[in-house]
């Protein structure tokens, strides 16, 4: 999640151009990880400085910790290399409630956990300044801390029809 506004369509009178305030510098960035239940729309989501496999191992206790009576947890992730790292078979075998499986290359119309990112950036992102980084974040847990549990709202947004 980065603090510069997205730009998207929007209404406006005709002849009448809308100024979006854009700030770019200094560029503000976190990555966020989060993991979506599309059968309950229940979100399991963090921030970390940077991404890496450190992080995505914390993501993926939270993760556990949400599911703790599951037996098997599958979790589709993209191809981003530290989803791949030699480094994290060790906590993967530790952890066999855990199945990573692995979405094709270049195809984020397959990941439910997208279609949160896309909503987030509609309600947050879309048109908006915010003087920082930190009020951005603030607004998103807000939009979201519905959804940490079961929830119809995520559960809609998820659902692939094709």
């Amino acid at each position: 999640m980065s603090n510069t506004a997205t730009l998207s369509s929007a209404w406006a009178p005709v002849g009448e151009q809308p100024v979006i305030s854009c700030k770019q510098t200094p560029r503000e960035r976190v990555t966020g990880f989060g993991s979506i239940n599309p059968q309950t729309g229940q979100l399991v989501v963090g921030f970390a400085q940077k991404g890496n496999t450190i992080t995505f191992k914390k993501h993926l206790r939270a993760v556990l910790r949400a599911y703790k009576d599951r037996r098997k947890i599958i979790i589709y992730v993209d191809n981003v290399r530290y989803h791949h790292a030699k480094a994290l078979k060790p906590f993967l075998e530790a952890h066999p409630a855990l199945d990573i499986r692995y979405l094709p290359a270049y195809s984020p119309d397959l990941n439910p956990v997208e279609r949160v990112w896309w909503y987030m950036r509609k309600c947050i992102t879309h048109n908006r300044y915010l003087a920082s980084l930190k009020e951005r974040i603030a607004k998103f847990w807000r939009l979201v801390s519905g959804c940490l549990i079961p929830n119809s709202l995520l559960k809609n947004i998820c659902v692939i029809n094709y």
